[in-house]
């Protein structure tokens, strides 16, 4: 599942269209370094077209990621406010959401439900992507981490659908402005 979808999945309708109206259309060319290692980051990515790689330099400049539509970028230094750990360069002509840190900052300070939405689906994320990590480092995945009929597995599945439906949204709106 893609980041946007999980995020969008806790934002309201109301949220999502504060995301459109002040974040900003941003073309990314074919080789465009859009995330720089180390270098500060000042704005939240959505990608709503393309494919952009992830690089990081403590491993030869190695690719360790393909991001495509639907991913966040600057999630990590947004939240830890540390500098980006990885290069992010587009591979081929993309189309990004960018929604600058200050803006962003500004909404979650003024708005505490948008800040308590927003924190709540960058924590879903990170967690999926933690236990992800765990389960393919370790050789006991089945055991750690079975599936479990769960009471909330059926609201999970709504909230992904209407993520789906704003992730679509964002998509029309954006192709086109």
């Amino acid at each position: 599942m893609s980041k946007a979808v999980v995020i969008l999945g806790e934002l309201s309708d109301r949220d999502v269209e504060w995301m459109l109206t002040n974040g900003s259309k941003q073309e990314v060319p074919k080789d465009k370094v859009l995330i720089t290692e180390g270098q500060p980051l000042n704005a939240l990515y959505i990608v709503i077209d393309g494919t952009l790689k992830v690089y990081v330099a403590s491993l030869g400049n190695r690719e360790i990621g393909i991001i495509t539509s639907g991913e966040v970028l600057g999630e990590m230094s947004f939240v830890d406010g540390r500098l980006p750990s990885a290069t992010v360069k587009a591979v081929e002509d993309s189309l990004i959401l960018s929604i600058s840190r200050q803006k962003l900052t500004e909404k979650l300070e003024q708005d505490v439900l948008f800040s308590l939405r927003f924190y709540r689906a960058i924590t879903k994320f990170l967690s999926t992507r933690l236990r992800g990590t765990v389960s393919r480092l370790s050789s006991e995945t089945d055991l750690l981490y079975e599936e479990v009929e769960n009471p909330e597995l059926q609201s999970q599945k709504d909230s992904n659908s209407q993520a789906n439906s704003r992730f679509e949204l964002l998509i029309e709106r954006l192709k086109k402005a």
